[in-house]
């Protein structure tokens, strides 16, 4: 066992329940990538104010969709996981890591040096790049490699990162066949509905390429689609705290596809690989009721699932693994 392959989530919480939520909120809110105001100013708010009143709200949430197995996120990423490794084979060794909650970076790396690999490929599960997921899986890993508990590692495995693949033939095809199968599952959709994970605008203005690896998904996924400007609308969604995010709201938009003449809204997530809160319940339900709040009929609604473990995604992971090892030969 030479090569392994380390797929990179940020994480889930181990229980839908206050106890748990807040653990994983609290590691997941105290990191610079995701929120970036300093220690002193932001801990008091968030142990004094977010915590407390966050974490009861967000497990009522998580109770919606946790499963008999567990964690949707869990469930998905672990059911890709195990189709990489078959299509892979005996000579890669394939692990999940999450940075806040659930299987850890540290365990991952500990299993891919007990086989004896010394060389990482780290997949992060988020085909456009952003300080808040990529970077965050980024660094992760790298601690998660050299160290061990507080003590440095003996050996540290040489690390080769996949590119953002936000537009990757492959992800492209991928995307346009689920949103076919969703399409063809019940009347025709009238409009699509395309929604990114929200950023702070500052972000963008900061440096981040994010809204634009997010441009140009839409493009090509548009041009694979054969769909004209007026047939799809661009959203953002999960804002949070009181700064200016990225716009237009998935939220806003939703609620205003009635009064647009909207009447069969195909609401599609192509920057989550795999399903989870954000898409299952804010999209799903929280979304379902937007739209209806907005004059909707909420049987009309409907919600594309994710890549999850669809062959030709897992198919083109096999492939982002192989360009990756083929650019450091």
């Amino acid at each position: 066992m030479s090569i392994g392959v380390l797929l990179g989530q940020v994480g889930t919480p181990e229980a839908p329940t206050p106890r748990a939520v807040r653990r994983y909120l609290g590691r997941f809110l105290s990191d610079r990538r995701i929120v970036d105001y300093p220690a002193w100013q932001w801990q008091p708010i968030l142990r004094g104010f977010i915590l407390p009143f966050r974490s009861r709200r967000s497990a009522r949430l998580y109770q919606r969709i946790w499963t008999n197995d567990g964690s949707p996120l869990l469930v998905e990423s672990e059911k890709q996981r195990q189709a990489l490794q078959a299509a892979l084979g005996p000579g890669y060794k394939v692990v999940l890591g999450m940075a806040y909650a659930g299987p850890t970076f540290e365990r991952a790396i500990d299993d891919l040096l007990a086989d004896g690999v010394d060389r990482v490929v780290v997949l992060p599960m988020f085909p456009q790049y952003s300080s808040a997921t990529t970077a965050s899986v980024y660094d992760a890993v790298f601690a998660a490699t050299t160290d061990r508990s507080g003590s440095a590692r003996r050996f540290v495995a040489a690390l080769d990162c996949v590119e953002p693949y936000f537009e990757h033939p492959g992800y492209i095809d991928a995307l346009q066949g689920r949103i076919a199968q969703a399409i063809a599952v019940g009347p025709r959709p009238d409009h699509i509905v395309l929604t990114f994970h929200g950023l702070p605008a500052r972000y963008i203005s900061d440096g981040d390429p994010y809204q634009d690896h997010c441009r140009r998904t839409v493009v090509a996924l548009a041009a694979a689609m054969g769909w004209t400007p007026a047939d799809y609308t661009v959203a953002y969604q999960s804002r949070f705290g009181p700064e200016k995010w990225l716009e237009p709201s998935t939220a806003e938009v939703l609620s205003g596809l009635h009064a647009r003449g909207i009447a069969r809204p195909l609401v599609v997530a192509p920057g989550f690989t795999a399903d989870c809160l954000e898409t299952l319940d804010e999209l799903g339900n929280e979304g379902r009721d937007e739209f209806a709040e907005g004059g909707g009929d909420p049987g009309q609604y409907r919600l594309c699932p994710c890549l999850n473990d669809d062959p030709q995604w897992i198919e083109t992971m096999v492939q982002l693994v192989a360009r990756t090892q083929s650019t450091k030969s």
